[in-house]
């Protein structure tokens, strides 16, 4: 029944997190396309009255007029809209989803006993769940000090870039080397996730309250205010297609059981961020199409390194298994969590559905069952210890 309980939590919670984010990153992609498809506006009132751009937009039957202050206008409404508790919402749910499916059972989920670091290796469950929640707060942390550092008058945001690029690549390796591959695609992309929810938190709406205070009291909004919030809003642009990526990598294992997965992941990074800016770009009137096909030659990249040697899945073992063999194997590794009722406590029911009751139900599942074992995919985490001689009796299986 806990078994059950957390499963239908883990349900309701992802099902939050996928609204709130779709809610939070609909309305910051529309913001952004919005502030860069302004154009002048043609009426001299709009002008004379501070208006720095207006867009005309057509949905839904009717007719949009959106307009920009260069500063402020002469007066605020009480009903000012806000911009914060879907970023709120989003980095809340997923970081519980997080500890339900991976801090609950971090020996399973985030210790990685094949990392090259001894001590990675070796770390307990508890030391686990420490050094996860340690490495998104010193995500943040060296993200934000990056941000304060290089440009804190935002007059070198390229330079800031490079940084922020650099960042990302040595995340990429850290969490590869120190968790298990899928959990480190997912707090690769928790670090950038969080970034954006903090921007948005320290920076962005308390920059915009200390403007909207200053309007009320007829003092002159501090300036830096609204082009650091700018800054942490274009950063967050960036972070957007990427993050999505590495959110539901978990669900192909060949990206993060390759040895040089944290390649792959930096690829489709970069891929993503170059994808984004052709679209910023184009909402302000420039069509560059050289950003998506550097994005499209990376990801080919990406498909390239992560590619499986054509000897991979073809180990010979000394004959063809027998059943016996292959039936012995899923026992003894697999059918701890693949069965009708699970004996595993983390799981109610056959993860993806996959049971191996019976020998046809294996033989059904014969192709999958190869893969994921070539892979290194499962057991997942290698927590039962399977052998490289066993893999190599798996990989020779054959009907």
């Amino acid at each position: 029944m806990q078994a059950y309980i957390i499963d239908f939590a883990n349900l309701l919670l992802r099902w939050l997190h996928v609204i709130a984010a779709i809610a939070w990153i609909g309305e910051s992609i529309y913001f952004v396309m919005l502030d860069n498809g302004l154009r002048t506006p043609k009426a001299a009132e709009d002008r004379e009255k501070g208006v720095f751009g207006e867009m005309w937009a057509v949905h839904g039957g009717g007719f949009y007029h959106n307009q920009k202050y260069a500063t402020a206008p002469a007066k605020l409404p009480n009903d000012l809209h806000w911009s914060f508790w879907k970023a709120y919402t989003t980095w809340l749910s997923g970081f519980a989803l997080f500890v339900i499916l991976y801090m609950a059972n971090p020996g399973f989920y985030l210790v990685n006993p094949n990392s090259n670091w001894a001590w990675a290796a070796s770390m307990t469950g508890w030391q686990a769940n420490l050094l996860a929640l340690a490495f998104l707060l010193g995500g943040w942390v060296v993200y934000n000090e990056l941000c304060k550092r290089i440009s804190p008058n935002m007059d070198r945001d390229g330079l800031l870039s490079v940084a922020v690029a650099v960042m990302m690549i040595v995340v990429a390796y850290l969490s590869t080397q120190m968790f298990t591959g899928r959990a480190a695609f997912l707090l690769t992309g928790a670090v950038m996730a969080t970034a954006m929810s903090a921007n948005v938190f320290f920076w962005i709406i308390p920059g915009q309250r200390r403007m909207v205070k200053a309007m009320k009291a007829g003092e002159a909004p501090n300036p830096l205010d609204g082009k650091r919030g700018k800054q942490r809003s274009v950063h967050n642009t960036y972070f957007t297609l990427p993050v999505v990526l590495l959110m539901v990598s978990n669900h192909y294992s060949f990206i993060y059981s390759h040895e040089l997965s944290w390649v792959v992941m930096v690829l489709f990074i970069f891929a993503g961020a170059l994808i984004r800016q052709f679209f910023v770009l184009m909402h302000a009137g420039k069509t560059q199409p050289a950003y998506p096909a550097v994005g499209i030659g990376l990801i080919l990249l990406a498909f390239w390194v992560a590619a499986p040697s054509p000897s991979a899945g073809n180990a010979s073992a000394s004959g063809a298994p027998s059943q016996a063999q292959i039936s012995g194997l899923i026992d003894q590794h697999c059918s701890q969590c693949h069965a009708r009722n699970p004996e595993h406590a983390g799981f109610s029911a056959p993860p993806a559905g996959y049971a191996f009751d019976t020998w046809d139900e294996i033989l059904g599942h014969q192709a999958q069952i190869k893969q994921v074992v070539a892979s290194r995919y499962m057991p997942l985490g290698n927590i039962t210890n399977m052998s490289d001689e066993e893999r190599d009796i798996i990989a020779a299986w054959e009907e």
